[in-house]
């Protein structure tokens, strides 16, 4: 091989890894209707914490703490002592002085700004009061032609074969004289016609032509995709989507081939000392030159010090664990699992506090079922389980007859293609007014039906079926016997159902109620893939109760008692009422039982509604449980509502451990609950199932509430009230334009005066042995990372105190009062 070769090889090469290093710093955002929690920062979770804040901080422009005048709100109340500071300071190892720390808090905060692109250089020296910034209308046309080419479900009229994003995009822009116009640049079209074809190509043709050095390629690549970083997350969605089926999605690629070709024509060729492209040069160089890296150690310490603070409260919390619950549980009459959300730690405590008959578990809201759920007499498939796995069965709805089932499909079928019609007529500018007036005084009371308060959960519209059909059915796995006995035993070890099973089993979903919020399905069960848990919870418990399905389990040494039923409900988590279903063939006792279980579930959620009353501003009903009530109902009906309920506000920790470790101990609503008994886990096979993907989703939803909170600019979606969505179930603009928008909307973390949700990283707490615990640390990869980059914090419950893992070692910290570091 000669020089030339191995030069052009070279240059390939280094091309090919600066062009993956920017398309793989974005992470995927889900769909509207599929919305569950995803942790902007999952690409670099190779790196730590600490060296993420200070890339993001450089190249985006982008905080991980808070705002100093936050923190020094904290350390006025006592919230944050010297200790928590010292402490933060040596994990840091900074060499910042406890007293540099303190008088940080009266200084000036500086303002992070991404590193400088040529359209910022250009913008500086534009008149803005009198001309648009360049800035904005890139971003703008991308956004708005972004909106179009992905519109599957919203517009009248797509393509049926469009062009590849990019090929798309050269042509649109090529005929397209708005922006020219706007802007002032009547060579816009014309350059657009002689692109490159090939979007790597012209990644290629623009960076030379910009004369970036190779040296600076993976950082302004990364620039300029984090400037389009909301339609970057959604291409990283169709590519994890494709990975999941094992194949592949190049749109991320052209997405980036388009906002740097953006650079290219807008710059002018010019070289010499005194040009916008030499200005540019030493603005880039200045921004890393100038960048206060010491400034955001300093908020890390402080944001560190918060998290410290809440381990010692969660400690003390932990130590309120009296040995005598630590005992085999007896026989109980009532036995509910319920997903391991923050918000069912809520209702479990008080559900329990109703009877010592009635005991709860936490387990994924899925229920360990991989599944899609694909309704009777649709065409519609929607997944049931984590977005991080891909659904291997299919649940479908039956009545038990073929012959109702074919009459209810027609009749469901008939229905929707009428509905179908009456949207598109609803799709016409004007239409919404143009079919009120044509229906006139027919229509009032639709209008009227969706303003009232309904009493009850309805979870998902009953697609085209009214009550009496929608009721016989039934939601059921599609799948072999032997499958159905597989999962059955998984799901029940994974519980640890396995001896005292009482004679009715709750098996709880959870789903939120709220009107007029196209993010509604954030607040649905994030393990179902932002549904609620409805499906899931039924289908599971019409396998518990098949005769068939307990001959095989009783096969495999696991008998459940034959009065036991398994009976499904859900949470409205919105006005904690709980609903069950298909009760109708209950044992003798389990019948017996039921009348006890209506009693308590409307007790747990009348104590429910009454802690989290001064949260929703409804305090002073706090005494008043039936008016509370219809008050909370009547804000899931609102359409105003911009806070219809908290979700997972204020997330902060992860338990994992038997039931009895926290029974009776109030952790606030900010603590997720799995259920794990070490004893029956003698080779961390459970350990490693929870580690891996609870744990890992739990990180998920912990970090978009983080970053929402911390950069609700860059990864959260604004002001809800102005939010447009995109596409019919893409995302939100905020406004009409800009680009899409990812993450949570200010009113899920702010109530207006302060912030509802603390940016902590998870404190995860586990009661299990210590080397079971390092074998799944050194056995899995992505648990390492999580764990090791400081992620999430990692402690383990052993008598009474937490012992904290730290790179391979663990340090007893009980956090006592007399423990000298707490003073």
């Amino acid at each position: 091989m000669n020089n030339l070769q191995q030069q052009s090889e070279t240059f390939e090469r280094e091309l090919d890894e600066a062009i993956q290093i920017a398309t793989s710093s974005i992470a995927p955002s889900w769909p509207l209707d599929k919305m569950i929690a995803v942790n902007p920062y999952w690409p670099h979770l190779e790196q730590t914490f600490s060296e993420t804040s200070h890339h993001l901080a450089t190249l985006a422009g982008s905080p991980m703490a808070m705002p100093l005048f936050y923190y020094q709100q904290l350390w006025a109340e006592g919230k944050i002592s010297r200790s928590h500071l010292q402490q933060a300071a040596q994990e840091l190892d900074t060499d910042l002085t406890i007293e540099q720390l303190i008088d940080s808090l009266n200084g000036d905060d500086q303002l992070l700004t991404p590193v400088p692109l040529l359209c910022d250089t250009l913008d500086s020296q534009r008149d803005l009061q009198h001309k648009p910034a360049w800035c904005d209308a890139i971003t703008h046309q991308v956004a708005q032609f972004c909106a179009a080419y992905f519109d599957k479900d919203q517009s009248d009229w797509n393509p049926s074969d469009p062009a590849p994003l990019y090929a798309s995009w050269c042509h649109t822009l090529s005929d397209d004289h708005s922006i020219s116009l706007l802007m002032q640049a009547s060579r816009i079209p014309r350059a657009a016609r002689q692109l490159e074809e090939n979007p790597r190509k012209q990644i290629e043709i623009a960076l030379l032509k910009l004369d970036i050095p190779k040296q600076n390629w993976a950082d302004y690549l990364q620039a300029v995709m984090y400037r389009i970083s909301g339609w970057a997350a959604w291409c990283a969605y169709l590519k994890w989507q494709a990975q999941l089926q094992g194949n592949d999605d190049d749109n991320l690629l052209q997405l980036l081939a388009i906002r740097l070709t953006w650079e290219m024509l807008i710059d002018d060729g010019e070289r010499e000392e005194g040009s916008i492209w030499h200005l540019w040069q030493t603005q880039w160089q200045g921004h890393f030159e100038n960048y206060n890296a010491q400034h955001t150690t300093t908020k890390l310490v402080w944001q560190r010090a918060q998290e410290i603070s809440y381990q010692q409260e969660l400690a003390k919390t932990l130590q309120q664990y009296s040995a005598s619950n630590n005992q085999q549980s007896q026989a109980v009459k009532i036995q509910a699992a319920f997903c391991i959300d923050v918000r069912s730690e809520v209702f479990r405590r008080h559900l329990e506090n109703q009877s010592d008959d009635i005991e709860t578990i936490g387990f994924a809201g899925f229920f360990g079922l991989p599944v899609s759920y694909h309704p009777l007499g649709t065409n519609a498939v929607r997944p049931q389980l984590p977005g991080l796995l891909a659904p291997q069965m299919v649940v479908t709805d039956t009545s038990g007859s073929a012959s109702v089932d074919e009459v209810i499909s027609r009749q469901r079928q008939t229905t929707l293609r009428s509905l179908s019609s009456w949207k598109s007529f609803l799709s016409l500018p004007g239409s919404a007014f143009n079919m009120v007036e044509s229906l006139g005084i027919s229509y009032v009371n639709t209008l009227l039906n969706r303003s009232r308060a309904r009493n009850t959960h309805q979870a998902k519209p009953a697609l085209g079926l009214n009550q009496r059909q929608a009721q016989q059915l039934r939601p059921r796995l599609q799948a072999e016997l032997s499958q159905r006995i597989e999962l059955a035993e998984g799901v029940l070890r994974g519980m640890g159902l396995t001896q005292n099973i009482a004679p009715v089993v709750l098996l709880v979903g959870h789903g939120s109620q709220t009107a007029n919020n196209p993010q509604k399905a954030g607040l649905d069960c994030g393990a179902c893939c932002g549904q609620t848990g409805e499906v899931n919870a039924r289908a599971l418990a019409d396998i518990l109760n098949d005769p068939e399905v307990r001959k095989g389990l009783h096969d495999k040494g696991l008998k459940l008692p034959e009065d036991t039923r398994f009976v499904a409900a859900l949470h409205n988590t919105t006005t904690d009422q709980v609903s069950l279903f298909d009760a109708d063939n209950l044992s003798a006792k389990a019948q017996e039982v039921l009348p006890t279980l209506k009693d308590a579930l409307s007790e747990a959620g009348k104590a429910c509604r009454a802690e989290r009353a001064p949260a929703l501003g409804l305090g002073k009903l706090t005494q008043k449980p039936e008016a509370l009530q219809k008050a909370v109902i009547k804000r899931a009906n609102d359409w105003a509502q911009t806070r219809p309920e908290w979700g997972l506000a204020n997330n902060a920790c992860f338990i994992v451990g038997r039931r009895s470790l926290t029974r009776n101990l109030d952790f606030k609503g900010r603590s997720f609950l799995h259920e794990y008994d070490a004893s029956q886990d003698t080779d961390a096979g459970l350990l490693t199932q929870i580690m891996t993907a609870p744990m890992v989703v739990i990180n998920w939803i912990n970090m978009q509430y983080f970053a929402s909170t911390v950069d609700n600019h860059r990864y959260g979606s604004g002001n809800k009230t102005l939010h447009n969505v995109v596409g019919g179930r893409i995302g939100v603009f905020e406004g009409n334009g800009g680009d899409l928008r990812i993450g949570l909307a200010m009113q899920s973390v702010h109530d207006g005066q302060q912030w509802r949700h603390e940016p902590l990283r998870t404190t995860v707490v586990i009661d299990a042995p210590q080397e079971h615990i390092e074998k799944v640390i050194n056995e899995q990869p992505l648990v390492a990372s999580l764990i090791n980059n400081q992620w999430m914090h990692l402690a383990r419950f052993e008598k009474g105190q937490l012992y904290f893992y730290n790179q391979g070692s663990w340090q007893a910290q009980s956090f006592s009062d007399d423990d000298p570091q707490a003073k």
